[in-house]
């Protein structure tokens, strides 16, 4: 290995898109301090309180994120939020050296920045917090470490990359794409393989494990609970259900890459996946290897179960980077795919912070996973003093999650549900008494008995929308059984 990473370029004709990317930047974090949280959001935030290198459902990454975003910005939806409008940015600006390194002479950076930056699902993932968020950054900066690599040979790129791809391992599972795509590509392309031959790709695997040892180690600690957890969706098979939900798979992404940018990313995967086979060209097989194995295992999933809509959002970048280098009548969608896509983007946050369109709440998705949390909170709080509760108990983690979050300090709140037990919080002392249990109505039946020692159901307590009914929540006085498992969540309220 040798030399130095080279640092970038800012070009005086990059003055109006960056001054463009700080604006949508601005946007971003504007709707992200609007918006209200969603529960998957709180119940993330609740890791943040509970450092740790990993945790039931996925890596700890989105935990360690918001940490920082809270300290800076408080216990707030921005402050929850804060780091995805700004990596957008920075991924933006990485995405940009890629594509010009990638393709040097074509102008492509611009154009992949814009086609990415277009699409509904990179504009939704920035202004709310998931594993997907510090996924996408950390995959475009694998991305642009190797690009580097491809750029001049030096074998620190691969190092830097291998710390990305650890990092994005860290965010989600799925990153281990990156790995294998990498080493496809170095195998794959006839002028890399003599890169074997050197320290560079030894180095950059000690790198990419040191970075994801804490993760695996949890998981060792803890029965591989989250590795079982994540690829336990394969281990079904209904082909029969395989061509209705490619068909669904194939709809979200139309819907979430916007209908134009989807077409442009198809033809570009397409295209450098024929001049890899053809040419192995290292810029095409680069973006090839980094997405058909991804592919193939999307649409093998179809014939065990759903693919959610969100997973396929690790093309994207690669999908920018490969239709940014076609030219003649695709390069003249670009312009309306992207004020389409920015459109799409623009109605989505004005009904996630205003509700402009009267919708009703069941098919108003930004209404009911985020509306109404606030005083749902307010009114179970006032019911359990109403019943003399000394706490209030949630079982399910949407629940747990956003009354943790909105009700004040000074109430206890408890989760009854096996997978707290994989947290360090602190577990309720014996002869808490009795505690107001908050149910979602859709839970089919009574909550189950292994928590509790007894179980009386009250009434109904509503969420609403302003002045319309989202969802409605069963409430019971319960006391809690001896060696249940349950924890006690922080709060976040004042």
């Amino acid at each position: 290995m040798h030399g130095s990473v080279p640092g970038f370029r800012r070009p005086a004709r990059l003055a109006a898109p960056l001054a463009a990317l700080a604006t949508l930047t601005l946007v971003r974090l504007a709707v992200a301090a609007l918006i209200p949280l969603s529960p998957d959001e709180t119940y993330y935030w609740i890791w943040s309180r509970v450092p740790q290198a990993g945790y039931p459902d996925h890596p700890p990454m989105v935990a360690w994120w918001i940490r920082l975003g809270t300290w800076i910005a408080g216990a707030t939806p921005l402050g929850v939020r804060l780091l995805g409008p700004l990596s957008a940015a920075l991924g933006t600006v990485l995405l940009y050296q890629a594509a010009e390194w990638l393709w040097p002479g074509r102008r492509a950076g611009l154009t992949a920045a814009l086609l990415l930056n277009a699409t509904l699902m990179l504009g939704i993932g920035t202004v709310v917090m998931t594993p997907d968020t510090p996924l996408m950054f950390f995959w475009i900066a694998c991305l642009w470490a190797l690009a580097g690599y491809l750029r001049d040979g030096n074998g620190w790129w691969l190092v830097l990359a291998a710390v990305a791809a650890g990092a994005a391992f860290d965010s989600k599972y799925t990153a281990a794409f990156l790995a294998l795509g990498a080493v496809i590509w170095l195998l794959a392309v006839p002028s890399y393989r003599r890169v074997w031959r050197t320290p560079a790709p030894y180095w950059a695997m000690m790198f990419g494990l040191q970075a994801v040892a804490p993760v695996i180690r949890w998981n060792q600690d803890h029965g591989w609970v989250s590795f079982l957890r994540q690829g336990g969706r394969l281990t079904h098979w209904h082909p029969a259900d395989a061509p209705r939900l490619l068909a669904e798979l194939a709809g979200s992404q139309l819907g979430l890459a916007t209908p134009v940018i989807a077409v442009l990313f198809v033809v570009g995967l397409a295209w450098a996946t024929r001049q890899a086979w053809r040419v192995r060209d290292p810029a095409a097989t680069l973006l090839a290897a980094m997405s058909l194995p991804a592919i193939l295992v999307f649409v093998q999933h179809c014939f065990a179960g759903r693919v959610q809509g969100n997973w396929p959002d690790i093309l994207y970048p690669g999908a920018a980077l490969a239709a940014a280098a076609r030219d003649g009548r695709w390069r003249r969608l670009v312009m309306p795919g992207a004020a389409l896509g920015l459109a799409m983007t623009a109605l989505v946050y004005a009904q996630a912070a205003t509700g402009i369109l009267p919708l009703p709440p069941a098919r108003d998705p930004t209404a009911f996973r985020m509306a109404g949390w606030g005083g749902l909170a307010r009114r179970a709080a006032a019911e359990a003093r109403a019943h003399g509760a000394d706490y209030i108990a949630a079982t399910d983690y949407d629940v747990a999650g956003e009354l943790a979050f909105h009700l004040p300090r000074g109430v206890r709140l408890i989760a009854a549900e096996p997978r707290w037990g994989y947290f360090a919080l602190p577990r309720p002392v014996a002869g808490m008494g009795t505690g107001l249990l908050v149910r979602s109505l859709h839970r089919a039946g009574p909550p189950r008995a292994a928590p509790w020692a007894s179980v009386r159901p009250l009434g109904v307590i509503w969420r609403r929308r302003g002045g319309v009914v989202v969802e409605g929540y069963r409430t019971y006085l319960v006391t809690l059984r001896p060696g249940a498992v349950a924890v006690l969540l922080p709060r976040g309220g004042r």
